[in-house]
């Protein structure tokens, strides 16, 4: 294989361990941005450099930005004493796709889990009463996924804020639009165990 081949055969290999592709649709895209190497390729290269060498965590919430604030945390009408523990940046980007809330987020980087040796201090639950305090929070909104960790990392977290603000979580159930016989029977419990009086 001749040199300039070998870097097309090694852009696919990474292309391949992005999340969603596999090898045969990395050859794909790559073969799609060699054909449209001006309008794409080039300009992917320059933004891939740029986020590579500018990209990282916000030191307050561990949100990803380009500076060491990330522009929510910058945000003064942003401290409403209101801040939404995510498990991830994904989630908070989600959170904010939404536009629904205005406050400031806290992103773990993960849950808690024995068997990869991830506990409270890995997760920052230290620094997260922290910024409680420091913040003058009134409510923690736990966003965590419906996962057993994810469960188990929100009563931990309940349990260390209770007497510093009100706790709250996203409610859980079927979905706008979901079928009850395409539901799990987790989310059928949850929801039934979330019922409300219309």
């Amino acid at each position: 294989m001749s040199g300039s081949a070998r870097g097309i055969e090694n852009l696919i290999e990474l292309m391949a361990k992005l999340p969603g592709l596999g090898p045969r649709s990395a050859r794909r895209a790559v073969l799609y941005l060699i054909r449209k190497r001006a309008l794409l390729l080039v300009p992917l290269a320059d933004a891939i450099s740029e986020v590579a060498t500018t990209a990282r965590e916000c030191v307050n919430c561990g949100n990803i930005c380009t500076s060491e604030i990330c522009d929510i945390c910058a945000n003064n009408k942003r401290a409403n004493g209101t801040i939404c523990i995510v498990e991830s940046v994904a989630d908070l980007w989600a959170m904010e796709r939404a536009n629904v809330f205005k406050g400031r987020y806290h992103v773990l980087g993960g849950t808690l889990s024995a068997l990869d040796a991830m506990g409270p201090d890995e997760l920052g639950i230290p620094r997260l009463l922290a910024r409680v305090q420091n913040e003058d929070t009134t409510e923690v909104i736990l966003a965590l996924n419906a996962t057993v960790d994810g469960q188990t990392t929100a009563h931990y977290i309940a349990d260390e804020l209770r007497g510093r603000c009100a706790v709250t979580s996203l409610a859980q159930g079927v979905p706008i639009g979901g079928e009850l016989d395409y539901l799990d029977d987790g989310t059928i419990t949850a929801a039934l165990k979330a019922r409300k009086t219309l």
